[in-house]
């Protein structure tokens, strides 16, 4: 590699940070429809939780689901994505997989959410075909949904990881950006797209009289929009394994020499074959380190090793996954009660009424009036989310992130404090603010933090021999919105039992948002 000849055969691009260290960066600038093409995933899986949030509890109420379950079902997928999603982010680092790094965990993990959906939407019609006693049916039927749903929500949380992995590693800094914002916009469109068709009434539609039941037509959308949405993602942007780039690197050059034996800059987290002219320095320092790579790659995998990255993971990453922590402890205790929060506060209705009553009845108005609320919410997501690249230039990361905690801050403690519908509906624009910070501006600080590291090395310091690579730092951002929803699931139901009313949910989310305004402020690494 240190051939003359061999490295004019290298592929050279400018850097697209002009104001930087490096003239020059061995990954190309990435067309927009590639960027397109990778974010369809995020839409598959936001179109597929629409779905989920219109229908699971109505098919967890149809087979007879006792109550006392219900917080089961609900916290058990994020306690093991919490204790899990490091691992798999960890594994997926250091994968040596003939397809890449990340792509096999990402196709693993949409078939586990195909089976989900198939379990949770059909188990009911499936275990009615085989079981004819009554009381067996209803406990097969319970059981296989219940496992539908915990391994849907498993697999959908744990994706998120591996799929902005997956665009660091093969993206220059400038469209990581861009991915980052294009994932937010089809995020916001997929979840949109997925609240309203769970209100389209499909019983008394023809495709609903062919397929059987509402539940048979969202399980044929849901999986045919999900089969497609991640075809496209898993080719949208070739990976190399990491095998090939540790074949093509001579063993016994150290690599501090490999980063500084070319004036070209490696970008951190490319997994391009260096035959193809991209070199990644994160794969060249794993497969240097140690004379038996497959040793390594098993050491990486033990609880032990895992434990020792995420403990001397840097102080302001660290900062990162509290301030996310906090904005999704925000975000998930006004969204996942918003819709109960519409129906008994503003339109005063009674969920514990007879279903023939008059309160009942306006309870459920005031539930689909929610529904449209969360498709606010999405659109708007979508939409702030272009916004922000004009944003970005003019305030910064800094002021993008404080100004979503804030504007969400103000507008939940708005409608808690003044319930009305118009204005309730006008504030889930604030909502899709705070979705889109959270999605994008997170993702954004640890790709800085990272182009940060490479500079450092570059320069021949700032190596610490740590394990961490970008897909446990991913994993470790993400596996905070699990932690966030055991706090919710765990304690506001405790909150609202022990306040009387569901009015204390918003003005939680609001307190704990303010909070979170304070935190990214002070206490969250912005690097100019």
């Amino acid at each position: 590699m240190g051939d003359k000849s061999e490295q004019s055969a290298l592929h050279t691009y400018k850097s697209l940070d002009e104001e930087g260290l490096f003239g020059s960066a061995e990954l190309p600038k990435r067309p927009t429809g590639s960027l397109v093409m990778h974010s369809m995933a995020m839409f598959g899986r936001e179109f597929c939780y629409g779905v989920e949030a219109a229908y699971v509890t109505p098919v967890l109420l149809s087979v007879g689901l006792p109550k006392s379950l219900y917080s089961m079902v609900w916290l058990l997928s994020p306690v093991l994505g919490f204790l899990l999603q490091p691992v798999v982010g960890s594994a997926s680092d250091h994968c040596r997989a003939r397809w890449g790094r990340r792509r096999p965990y990402i196709l693993t993990l949409c078939l586990l959410m195909l089976l989900g959906m198939a379990m949770y939407l059909n188990g009911d019609t499936i275990i009615s075909a085989l079981i004819a006693d009554p009381r067996r049916k209803r406990i097969w039927a319970i059981s296989v949904t219940m496992i539908g749903v915990v391994l849907f929500d498993f697999a959908a949380d744990f994706v998120d990881g591996p799929i902005k992995a997956y665009l660091f590693d093969v993206c220059t800094h400038r469209d990581k950006e861009r991915g980052l914002h294009y994932h937010a916009l089809f995020t916001g469109l997929g979840g949109a797209l997925g609240y309203l068709l769970g209100a389209i009434d499909w019983a008394h539609l023809e495709l609903g009289r062919l397929l059987g039941t509402e539940f048979q037509v969202m399980f044929f959308f849901s999986s045919l929009v999900l089969t497609l949405c991640f075809i496209i993602h898993l080719c949208s942007i070739p990976e190399a394994p990491l095998t090939d780039v540790a074949k093509d690197i001579p063993s016994q050059q150290a690599p501090q020499d490999l980063a500084l034996s070319s004036d070209k800059m490696y970008e951190y987290g490319s997994i391009e074959k260096v035959k193809n002219g991209y070199v990644n320095q994160e794969l060249v320092l794993q497969g240097g380190k140690t004379k038996n790579p497959a040793e390594q790659t098993q050491r990486t995998m033990t609880l032990r090793s895992l434990l020792r990255a995420l403990r001397s993971m840097p102080p302001h990453y660290r900062c990162l996954c509290i301030s996310h922590l906090i904005g999704w402890t925000a975000f998930l205790s006004n969204m996942l009660f918003f819709t109960d929060f519409m129906g008994q506060i503003v339109y005063h209705g009674d969920p514990y009424g007879a279903h023939n009553s008059t309160e009942f009845l306006i309870y459920q108005r005031g539930v689909e009036v929610g529904c449209w609320g969360l498709c606010i919410n999405s659109m708007f997501s979508s939409l702030y989310s272009y916004f922000q690249k004009i944003l970005v230039p003019c305030i910064g990361l800094k002021g993008l992130y404080f100004m979503g905690y804030l504007l969400f801050g103000l507008g939940t403690g708005f409608i808690g404090l003044f319930p009305n519908v118009y204005s309730t509906l006008a504030m889930c624009t604030l909502f899709g603010v705070m979705s889109s910070t959270l999605y994008t501006v997170p993702f954004t600080l640890i790709a800085v933090y990272h182009r940060e590291e490479q500079k450092q090395r570059a320069l021949g310091g700032g190596l610490d021999g740590s394990s961490r690579g970008q897909g446990l730092d991913c994993a470790a951002l993400t596996c905070m919105v699990q932690l966030a929803q055991i706090l919710v699931g765990s304690g506001l139901g405790l909150l609202v039992n022990t306040a009387g009313s569901v009015v204390v949910v918003v003005i939680t989310a609001s307190a704990v948002a303010l909070i979170g305004c304070c935190f990214v402020a002070l206490f969250v690494r912005y690097v100019d």
